[in-house]
C-alpha cells in the first residue's frame, strides 16, 4: 500500500532572517506582524516620516530612511535570507516620475545587487501590480496579457519588473514577482473613500463600463507572499493575486449598502469631464509638491475593467481565498464601522 504524500510546506524555516520594506504600510504592517509572531528575525525599513503605530514595540530591527539609498539598503541587507520588497508611492498624487523611479526601480535594483552578497540568501520577493497591464481589452487576462501602463505608478513598477527579469539571471538572484489586484481589508483605508460613497445620497460611479475589478484580502495576500518566498516553483515567475472572481463596483458599493441597512443610490457620469477635471488639478498642484485631491489614476480606477485569471496562482501555491468577495466586503465595512470611520 503506498504512502500518502505528506502535504507540501509554505512556512519560511523558523527564525529566518527577512527584510522588509514598505513595512509601515497596510500590507507591510500584516506582514511584519505574522513574521514577527512566528519567530522570525525581522529587519525593516520605513521612512523617517512614517508612524510606527502598533509596529514599535515589536522585536523588530528598524532602518530608518528613503528605500533608495544606498547605504541604507548595504546596512539593511547585511545578513538578510528574505527580502519582501513593498515599498511604494500608491498613494502619492504629487510625487513626479522621477519619485516614483527612485522608490519602484532604484531600490529595486540597490536591493538585488546587495542581496546576492549575503552568504545565505534565498528569495527576493517583488511586489508589483495588475496595473501594469492596464484596462483588459477581453478579460479574463492572465499574466501574458500585454504592459499597458498609464501612469508613472504603473509605468515604475514595470520597469522594476522588467530590470530584475533582464539582471537577475546574471546576478544569481532567486525572485519572484507578485502583482496583487486591489489590496483591502479592516486596517486599511485605501478603498474607504469607495465604502463611503456607498453611503451618500448618490453612489457615483464614473463611465459607462461594468468597472469589473479584483480583490484580494490583505491577509490572503501576506499568506501568499510567505507561499512565493518558499515554493519551487516560484523562482523567476509573476503572478498576478486575486480572488478568483471580480466584482463590479457597483456590486461592491451595492454590498457596502446592504450591510449597513443603508439605501443604496447609483448614479453614472461621464468620465471625459472627471478626467479633465484630474489633468488639471494635477497640473496646478505638482509643481508645487501637493498631492492632488483628484488625479488621472484616480479617475482610471472607475472607467477599467480589470478581471483575471488566477489559476497559475493557485496551482503553484495550492491556494484558495480565505474570504470570497462579499464576505471580505461585509467584514470591512462592519469593521470600519466599529472603528469610526463610517
Amino acid at each position: 500500500m503506498s504512502a500518502t504524500p505528506s502535504k507540501v510546506s509554505f512556512l519560511l524555516p523558523s527564525g529566518s532572517t527577512v527584510l522588509i520594506t514598505g513595512a509601515t504600510g497596510f500590507t507591510g504592517r500584516v506582514l511584519t506582524r505574522r513574521l514577527v509572531t512566528e519567530g522570525h528575525r525581522v529587519r525593516a525599513i520605513a521612512r523617517s516620516s512614517s508612524n510606527l503605530g502598533d509596529l514599535e514595540h515589536l522585536d523588530l530591527t528598524w532602518f530608518r530612511g528613503d528605500v533608495y539609498e544606498p547605504d541604507l539598503a548595504r546596512k539593511a541587507m547585511d545578513g538578510v535570507e528574505y527580502v519582501f520588497h513593498i515599498a511604494t508611492l500608491f498613494r502619492d498624487g504629487g510625487a513626479d516620475e522621477d519619485e516614483h523611479r527612485r522608490v519602484h526601480v532604484d531600490s529595486t535594483q540597490l536591493l538585488a545587487e546587495q542581496a546576492v552578497r549575503q552568504s545565505g540568501f534565498q528569495r527576493f520577493i517583488h511586489m508589483s501590480t495588475v496595473g501594469v497591464h492596464g484596462h483588459i481589452d477581453e478579460p479574463p487576462a492572465d499574466e501574458q496579457a500585454p504592459f499597458k501602463p498609464g501612469d508613472e505608478y504603473q509605468r515604475t513598477k514595470l520597469e522594476a519588473e522588467e530590470w530584475l527579469r533582464s539582471h537577475a539571471p546574471e546576478l544569481g538572484l532567486e525572485y519572484t514577482i507578485l502583482r496583487p489586484a486591489a489590496i483591502y481589508g479592516p486596517e486599511d483605508k485605501r478603498l474607504l473613500k469607495l465604502f463611503r460613497m456607498a453611503l451618500k445620497k448618490r453612489y457615483l460611479l464614473v463611465g459607462n463600463g461594468k468597472c469589473l475589478y479584483h480583490l484580494i484580502h490583505v491577509e490572503d495576500l501576506v499568506e501568499l507572499m510567505i507561499r512565493s518566498a518558499v515554493s519551487d516553483q516560484a523562482p523567476g515567475e509573476a503572478y498576478i493575486c486575486g480572488n478568483p472572481a471580480p466584482i463590479t463596483l457597483m456590486d461592491l458599493g451595492k454590498t457596502v449598502a446592504e450591510t449597513l441597512d443603508h439605501p443604496f443610490h447609483p448614479l453614472r457620469i461621464p468620465a471625459g469631464p472627471v478626467f479633465l477635471l484630474a489633468d488639471l488639478c494635477e497640473a496646478v498642484c505638482k509643481p508645487f509638491g501637493i498631492s492632488p485631491p483628484l488625479y488621472r489614476r484616480r479617475v482610471a480606477f472607475f472607467t477599467k475593467d480589470r478581471s483575471f485569471d488566477t489559476r497559475k496562482l493557485q496551482a503553484a501555491f495550492d491556494w484558495s481565498p480565505s474570504r470570497d468577495n462579499e464576505t471580505g466586503i461585509r467584514e470591512t465595512a462592519l469593521a470600519y464601522r466599529e472603528a469610526g470611520w463610517l
